[in-house]
């Protein structure tokens, strides 16, 4: 491939001149517009830690990028943070910008004509659409993480934002004092970088080493661990090579690709946001990728990482243990990945994983033989409640089945009010609906619900149901992702207060306890409520979205 395959057509010739003396004023010279010309998509803001780190990560970038022989032109995207707006309004606009990020990045790196892209990312939502982008413009380019947030210390115990949010539920319910939630508070987040467990980024993260849009080893080292700014010039001679060789994002996104990022989501007890980003990446790719898959490839895969939130360690145990490198080789010798996957080094994710080198005595990925549990951490649940499916985590710790009387909110609000009124009893199924992505609109995660509900004391004794999401730091027995949602029609939206609602694992069952002919006159009754909003972004997002089954993608309507 001419590694200047697009931007000579913005810096070469006469007719171009009015461009380049515009790029002069910026400071380029015509011996950097003689060169490859880079993109540096960077998702810095200062609103949050997981992000507020990429400047000096993207600066490292372009100092590879001008060593390696490339020009870098960065420029920034919008972010939101999900922790800080969750339980808010302003958890509606996390999946929103999911899509105005990968809108950003292409329209970016279409309108100036880059070669390549580097995408420096770290929170939830910037991850997954680096990749749509990537996947959508088929433009050579890679995907750095920011890394990990250390952990935090609350008296000799490692602790996350997960045990903030379960510290408010504690306090609630008079377990804690006020001095000590405020401790816990002041505490859970040390520095820089993304939420310290398993949760939506750190699974993300993983998922794009695994698939192959990040170069192995890269992702998994923390914020401010002082390797990552070498990490982060390596990206530039990583970004050049697979300019020059010509390696394309649909050529890394495969089938058996998906399949292994599947397979480290399964193992890992990720989040299962991981459903909904792949299926769109998948989407943007042009590839088929159905809800059905995730159930597939979990049920083939162990759980084999002890992480947050269901189990003791936190994402930069990881890398301490040996890295993703280590939890690639474990699936490539239980032949539970495809290793002949290319990676955007050029290597195949065989030659990748060779490198791995497990620390004596880690205890944080085991071996195949001594699994946390047989089966993965997805579980695709369908039945006359969510004839399209929903997604839950089960890691071992949770219960595989529950009967209960449903307890019905249409908000997330409503549900915390009761939550933490006390209104909640064990034996209950909390349901959340009109959270959708077409309904809510944006699809909020309910962390802050979850979170109450375990630091009440009731996380082994009620389930919940939504056609929300989820944050990755979410546990128990709770299903996401409820499809059709209440918004279009959905069985959800039919449920009244006191239905019996039956969840069983093992069977993949979510039931409501009402004969298929009261359930389709409930539906039919349905009066559907008028949207939240009728201007703006959000109203936007709600006209174009999809459901979850399709990863709540925009889809233009012509």
């Amino acid at each position: 491939m001419d590694p200047k395959h697009r931007s000579h057509g913005i810096t070469d010739g006469r007719d171009r001149a009015p461009s380049r003396a515009m790029f002069k004023a910026v400071g380029f010279t015509d011996q950097d517009l003689q060169k490859p010309i880079i993109g540096v998509a960077n998702t810095w803001i200062e609103t949050m830690p997981c992000n507020f780190h990429l400047r000096r990560l993207s600066a490292k970038v372009k100092e590879g990028i001008r060593a390696a022989g490339g020009t870098p032109m960065e420029f920034n995207t919008i972010a939101i943070s999900d922790g800080e707006t969750m339980g808010t309004e302003g958890m509606r606009a996390s999946l929103v910008s999911r899509e105005l990020i990968a809108d950003s990045i292409e329209l970016v790196c279409r309108g100036q004509m880059f070669d390549a892209v580097v995408c420096v990312v770290g929170c939830d939502k910037t991850i997954p659409a680096a990749g749509m982008a990537l996947a959508r413009m088929n433009l050579p380019g890679l995907v750095l993480y920011g890394g990990t947030i250390a952990a935090g210390n609350y008296r000799g115990k490692d602790i996350t934002i997960q045990d903030v949010f379960e510290a408010v539920g504690a306090n609630a319910a008079g377990k804690i004092s006020d001095a000590e939630l405020l401790e816990i508070e002041n505490t859970a987040c040390p520095g820089a970088g993304a939420c310290g467990g398993q949760y939506t980024a750190n699974t993300m993260s993983t998922v794009m080493e695994l698939i192959g849009l990040s170069p192995m080893g890269f992702n998994g080292v923390p914020a401010m661990d002082p390797r990552k700014d070498e990490i982060a010039f390596r990206c530039g001679e990583v970004v050049m090579n697979v300019l020059k060789q010509g390696i394309k994002p649909r050529d890394i996104l495969t089938r058996k690709a998906f399949e292994n990022a599947i397979a480290g989501v399964a193992c890992t007890g990720g989040s299962t946001n991981a459903v909904l980003h792949l299926l769109a990446i998948s989407r943007e790719a042009e590839l088929p990728l159905a809800i059905d898959d995730f159930q597939k490839v979990s049920e083939r895969t162990p759980l084999i990482t002890d992480l947050k939130p269901s189990g003791k360690y936190v994402a930069a145990d990881v890398d301490k243990a040996g890295g993703i490198q280590l939890i690639a080789k474990r699936l490539l010798d239980g032949k539970l990945a495809d290793g002949s996957a290319i990676t955007v080094t050029g290597k195949t994710l065989a030659e990748e994983a060779q490198q791995a080198k497990e620390t004596p005595g880690q205890e944080v990925i085991l071996p195949l033989d001594k699994p946390l549990k047989k089966t993965g951490g997805l579980v695709i649940l369908k039945g006359n409640l969510a004839p399209d499916g929903c997604v839950a985590k089960i890691s071992g710790h949770e219960r595989l089945s529950h009967r209960g009387p449903a307890r019905v909110f249409e908000s997330e609000e409503e549900a915390m009010a009761a939550v933490t009124g006390k209104k909640i009893k064990a034996g209950d199924v909390v349901v959340i609906r009109n959270e959708g992505p077409k309904g809510g609109p944006g699809m909020r995660e309910m962390l802050s619900v979850t979170g109450a509900i375990v630091g009440e004391g009731l996380g082994g004794s009620v389930a919940l149901l939504t056609d929300g999401r989820f944050s990755g730091a979410t546990h128990g027995l709770m299903m996401g992702h409820v499809s059709p949602e209440a918004a279009l029609g959905g069985p959800i939206a039919a449920v009244h207060e006191g239905d019996m609602i039956t969840v069983d694992v093992n069977q993949r069952l979510l039931q409501i306890e009402i004969s298929d002919t009261t359930l389709k006159q409930r539906i039919a009754q349905i009066k559907h409520k008028p949207p939240r909003y009728t201007t703006g972004v959000f109203a936007k997002y709600a006209a174009l979205v999809a459901s979850a089954g399709e990863g709540a993608i925009t889809k233009p309507k012509f």
